[in-house]
This record gives structure tokens, sequence and C-alpha cells, in this order.
């Protein structure tokens, strides 16, 4: 069945305002399918859970549906506008909170927020700054949410010695017959084993309570003011489940503090910038910084260090396997990608001590 008619069927499931005007394609994301759709009284987005990559739609929607409503109270509560401030997720002509269709698949409608628009890049150190404001005001809305009642929809997403096992794993599998190209790569992790525990070690002693987490910290999930330029909202929440601050924090870094692509394959290009760190920290506690421990304001830089290697693992292990997760351009494509996070991981080291001074700051 194609997805026109699901989506037409899906469309009638909601009692939009009135007749609709017109519906079409929205946005830049790859994993859902999303629509925009335009009705006399305003517009609604309408999106397809992707049952392939979320493989269980329900858990993600009560994830989901938990936050914005807990969200949409506390800026109720504080004068604010919870339409325009987090996600509103609509009913169903029939009162339910998502419409599963013929073929099984799961859809959602939310208000479209209007004025408003996204950035896949952070261009000045401003839009840094704001989008760890943004980032960290998520956190603090969300800082007496009981996390353990959210599903992890992604079993073990962050839990970096989980990854490093499977690198292992996928070391001894060999199953692209590429082991003898990433003896260094692999040299690199095996010298950083007891990092990679360092905050899940953390959190099983109790020193770092569990949060609400984000778990896509990037540019494009965030909403800002096309007049005032101002963060309005946090969006694409599918992946919203437990963690830890640390997470959320580093995996912003990961991609806002590195001078290049993740997949540059000249090296000389890719450096930690620690102005860059220092605009994003400087907005992330902000607005966080009074909901968090001191604990977790001196693992900040823990988490940016993790999260860079975490991703190169998994690159890494990637490639061992024959490039079965990742999309890839060419054959070593998982390979560079792999090398760019590391030298990352490298720059980040040989500053740790400013790293480290910059949030030390907020304490």
């Amino acid at each position: 069945m194609s997805k026109e008619p699901l989506f037409r069927e899906a469309a009638a499931a909601y009692a939009f305002g009135g007749k609709i005007l017109s519906i079409a394609p929205f946005g830049s994301g790859h994993i859902n399918d999303t629509y925009r759709v335009v009705c006399p009284d305003g517009a609604y987005i309408l999106q397809r859970i992707n049952g392939f990559v979320f493989h269980h739609p329900d858990a993600i929607m009560e994830n989901m549906l938990g936050v914005t409503r807990f969200l949409a109270a506390k800026l109720a509560a504080q004068g604010g506008d919870p339409a325009r401030g987090t996600l509103t997720v609509l009913k169903t002509a029939d009162g339910a909170d998502y419409y599963v269709d013929s073929s099984g698949q799961y859809w959602r409608a939310t208000l479209h927020i209007p004025d408003t628009t996204a950035f896949e890049t952070a261009d000045s150190d401003e839009m840094l700054m704001k989008s760890g404001a943004a980032f960290g005001a998520f956190q603090r809305m969300l800082a007496d949410y009981p996390a353990d009642t959210l599903h992890e929809t992604i079993p073990h997403f962050h839990d970096t010695p989980a990854r490093y096992r499977q690198l292992a794993e996928a070391a001894l599998r060999d199953e692209a017959g590429r082991l003898r190209e990433v003896t260094a790569e692999l040299r690199f992790v095996n010298d950083r084993k007891a990092d990679c525990a360092v905050l899940m070690d953390l959190l099983e002693k109790d020193r770092l309570p569990l949060r609400v987490t984000h778990n896509d910290t990037k540019m494009s999930n965030i909403l800002f003011d096309r007049r005032t330029g101002a963060a309005v909202c946090v969006i694409d929440l599918d992946t919203v489940m437990p963690g830890l601050t640390a997470f959320d924090f580093g995996d912003s870094i990961r991609t806002g503090a590195s001078t290049a692509a993740e997949d540059e394959t000249d090296l000389s290009k890719v450096h930690f910038s620690l102005d860059r760190f220092r605009s994003y920290t400087a907005g992330f506690l902000r607005e966080a910084g009074g909901a968090l421990t001191e604990t977790e304001i001196r693992t900040l830089p823990v988490g940016a260090k993790l999260m860079t290697l975490e991703v190169g693992i998994r690159f890494l292990a990637d490639y061992l396997d024959g490039d079965v997760y990742f999309k890839t351009a060419y054959p070593q494509h998982n390979l560079d990608r792999a090398r760019n996070q590391f030298h990352l991981v490298g720059e980040m080291e040989a500053q740790w001590n400013d790293m480290a001074s910059v949030v030390e700051a907020y304490l």
C-alpha cells in the first residue's frame, strides 16, 4: 500500500479545524514522514512514526505525552504560552492520543507553532548560546519530572561501556574482513576503556541523578522566533528517555564545538573550539545551572568527551560489521567518521583543564 492512501486515512481520523485546504511534506527530518496540514483556522503537523526505527511507538507516545503535558502545566503556571513553549499533541476525532492506521502504522498530530524557524547549524557563538539556553531550559523545566517513569525506548542508548563491548564483539567477528585496517583506532579506544564507565559508574553509585533527557540535542531540534530570534520550543521528542544531563550536553558539544563536519577527512580542519564550548555552556548553565547538582556540572566535560568517543565507537563497530547501520556514501565512510570523532576526543583531552575551568566558573 502506498503512503498517500494511508496519509489520507490518518488525516481523516483527526477533527482538524474544518476543511483541509492543503497537505504538504514538511521539515528536513529523515526518519518520520511529516506533513503540514492547513485548514481555515490554522495549521497542524501530521506525522507517521517510523516503526522500523522505533519498535514501540506506543511507548514513545506515552513518554511524549507525559513530558509535553508536564511542560504545558508548568508554562501555564508561570504565565507562559503552552501552545508555543512546548508541543501540543492533538486527540483524534475518537478521543485517542494517536491513530493506528489500517496497516498498523502509528500517526500523531500536533499544533503547528507559527512564525518560527529552525537552523541546521549554529553560525555564531550567539546562536550556540541560544541553543544551549534552550536545552538548558528543557532540563530545568523537567528537573522534577519522575524520570524513572519514562520508557527506555532505545535500551542502552548512551551506555558507553555497552558500546565498548559491542565494538569488541564486532572486532572478534570481523564480519567484513577489515580488522587489520583499524589497529590504531582500536588501540585508541582500548586506551580509554576506563573512561567509558565514568558516568555510568556515578549513576550506579547515586552520585548522578537520573534525568529526563532529549537524546537528540542538535540545532535543528529547536524552533526560533522569526521576528525576535529567541528560542521558542524544543521539538522532536521521539528519543526522550531517562538518562543523564551530561548525555544531552555532551551530544550538543560533539557537533556544536567542532570546527568541521563529522565526516571531514582532512583532520587538520577538525578542531575542538573552546570558544564554542564556552558559549554553549554559558547558555546551558544560565538556564539549567540552578537545577543541577555540583557533580552534574563538574561532569559536563566528561559528557562531551564520552558522547564523542561513543559515536566514534559506533562508527568503527559498524565499519567492522560491513556498514549495516549508518548510511554511507563510500566504502571507508564509517572509518573516516570514526577517525574524525577520535581526533576530536584527542583535542578535548588536550584542552581538558580549560574545559573544567569553564564549567567550574558556574559553581
